[in-house]
């Protein structure tokens, strides 16, 4: 797929500045400077994170009200229930909150609940608030879900229960009646930094409690290993505290990992590795929502609050089974609906997606959509049937808003919610091809042909020859990456083929390459079809990250091609 080519700039002056202070490439230098790093001091905070750096927890809202609540309980010895959602965030959360209350107060007035994805649905359910009040239990505490709960949280209140919500997600006009609400982005919240993750919220209300109730400060850092796997699977920005709390966290499951994560470790074939973030998001954290997507995610909370390793192998492989099913299913219906498109001229010249199939499975019409996305970059909606009801997901591409177009068609659903960039929707069965019509118009009216383009983001402008080990030591020391701090990428211009480049396993080109006297390798995965490039044997430019290739002992630096063409182009 053609991508077009941006390459970010930053002020020079800024650049310079920063250059003389580090006295590091300069490319690298604007790389800092483009992501908001001006001054030595920040540099040295940005590579070197510190624990002491993250904020008082106190200084977010209702921290105070959410603690006295929580020491009202321990008290008058009420019993607790933790709450939380069925993906990545919400486990993770609820397992972190699980482990700490168990280690302070009486094990037995502990209960976790995660609400069943298919017969529940996203969020605080009443068949949670219904489990709490059959179990005698007057305290909630809701992780990574609730702020949008007002009916929910009224009805809990009703009937005796109490909640405190930590949640993340951009709170309504109206917000739920609860004991307290602890989320940054709250309009008259002054806490610093406002983008931490779900489970990050609970962690804060866990430091918190440590500091009231005399406990050593290292306590709460005994869960950062669960709050990094959190971090990247919600692709929250990788900035300020989300920063400091990864790269302990990374440092934590390579180190000294729980028993449930130490499981997953070893079941993923990952055990004589050094696990970066990236495990984490593309490892880890798919085995950790396919609970959820395929059967009951508080298997996912059972291995994490394990202390035996031996149950928690057990747990770890259902999870790994989970997990196999979602990839079959995933590249089954994948597969089944790219001969949908590709079988109908129309549909591959529409400028949105809309796929059905009654069968497939719900669970994973999500991760489809963002798959068909790579194939057909546009707006995309993938459906199934639900007993008698049609339910799907969508996905959109940058910079164009989903949640509109889909409020557009609302005549033919029966409810649908979201936002800019992804959305999920019901209708009856009949309703589909109005629907996908309806979806069509509104879209190809709307978007513009740039957003049909993916956009490839290149962060500098450097030669084969600045490709040295220091250089790459100082990228990995920008780790851990993510959204706002992502692995660098580089062009570099007026290459050509040393002759020994070559495609390998049809799909993939393995890469030798000069400018000048420098020559060096890379490998491009599914880029077969850009070898005439090179054969040609005329100068190309070539966008890539820089890795290290280990063949028989000895490490070298290899790039990562994302894209390439002919230079002048």
């Amino acid at each position: 797929m053609e991508k077009r080519w941006h390459i970010l700039e930053a002020p020079e002056n800024k650049v310079k500045q920063l250059s003389s202070a580090l006295t590091i490439h300069p490319a690298l230098c604007k790389i800092l400077s483009q992501r908001g790093i001006e001054t030595y001091d920040q540099a040295k905070n940005y590579f070197r994170p510190q624990l002491s750096d993250l904020h008082n927890p106190m200084l977010m809202k209702d921290m105070a009200k959410a603690v006295q609540r929580i020491l009202t309980a321990f008290e008058n010895k009420e019993n607790i229930l933790v709450f939380g959602d069925y993906d990545v965030d919400g486990t993770t959360a609820v397992s972190c909150m699980f482990r700490f209350l168990q280690k302070v107060y009486i094990p037995e007035n502990i209960r976790f609940y995660i609400p069943h994805r298919y017969r529940e649905g996203y969020g605080v359910s009443k068949e949670g608030i219904d489990f709490a009040l059959e179990n005698n239990i007057t305290l909630i505490i809701a992780l990574d879900c609730g702020i949008k709960s007002v009916a929910l949280v009224r009805y809990a209140r009703s009937v005796g229960i109490d909640f405190i919500i930590c949640d993340h997600h951009l709170p309504d006009e109206e917000l739920p009646p609860a004991t307290a609400i602890l989320n940054p982005k709250q309009k008259d919240c002054p806490y610093p930094y406002k983008e931490l993750c779900g489970c990050g919220v609970g962690f804060k209300l866990i430091c918190a409690l440590t500091s009231y109730l005399g406990l050593e400060e290292k306590e709460c850092f005994n869960y950062l290993d669960l709050v990094a796997t959190a971090i990247a699977a919600d692709i929250v920005p990788m900035t300020g505290e989300n920063r400091i709390l990864a790269y302990y966290g990374v440092k934590q499951v390579n180190e000294n990992p729980s028993p449930g994560i130490k499981a997953l470790i070893e079941l993923s074939g990952l055990q004589k590795s050094v696990i970066h973030i990236t495990n984490l998001v593309f490892v880890i954290a798919p085995r950790i929502n396919a609970a959820g997507r395929m059967d009951d995610a508080r298997k996912a909370v059972q291995l994490f609050i394990e202390e035996d390793y031996a149950k928690a192998i057990e747990y770890a492989g259902m999870l790994h089974s989970d997990n196999d099913e979602r990839k079959e299913a995933d590249s089954s219906i994948t597969g089944q609906a790219l001969s949908i498109i590709e079988s109908d001229e129309i549909l591959v010249q529409r400028k949105t997606t809309v796929v059905y199939q009654p069968h497939w499975h719900k669970g994973v019409v999500g991760i489809v959509a963002s798959r068909l996305i790579e194939k057909y970059y546009r707006p995309t909606v993938v459906l199934t049937q639900s007993g008698e009801i049609v339910a799907g997901s969508a996905r959109s591409v940058p910079g164009f808003n989903l949640y509109e177009a889909i409020h557009a068609c609302r005549q033919h659903l029966l409810g649908y919610g979201g936002h800019f960039a992804a959305a999920g929707m019901t209708m009856l069965p009949e309703h589909v091809e109005a629907f996908s019509n309806k979806f069509e118009e509104v879209v190809a009216a709307q978007i513009k042909p740039a957003q049909l383009i993916p956009v490839l983001f290149i962060d500098a402008v450097i030669e084969l020859a600045d490709i040295k080990p220091v250089l790459y030591k100082i990228i990995c020391q920008m780790e851990p990456f993510g959204p706002e701090n992502l692995r660098p990428v580089f062009v570099c211009r007026n290459i050509t083929d040393t002759g020994y480049s070559r495609v390998v396993k049809e799909q993939h080109i393995k890469f030798s390459i000069k400018q000048d006297n420098t020559v060096i390798s890379g490998i491009g995965f599914n880029m077969a079809q850009h070898f005439s490039i090179l054969q040609s044997k005329k100068p190309a430019d070539i966008v890539f990250t820089i890795d290290e290739n280990e063949w028989n002992g000895e490490k070298s630096l290899q790039l990562k091609v994302i894209d390439l063409r002919p230079s002048g182009n």
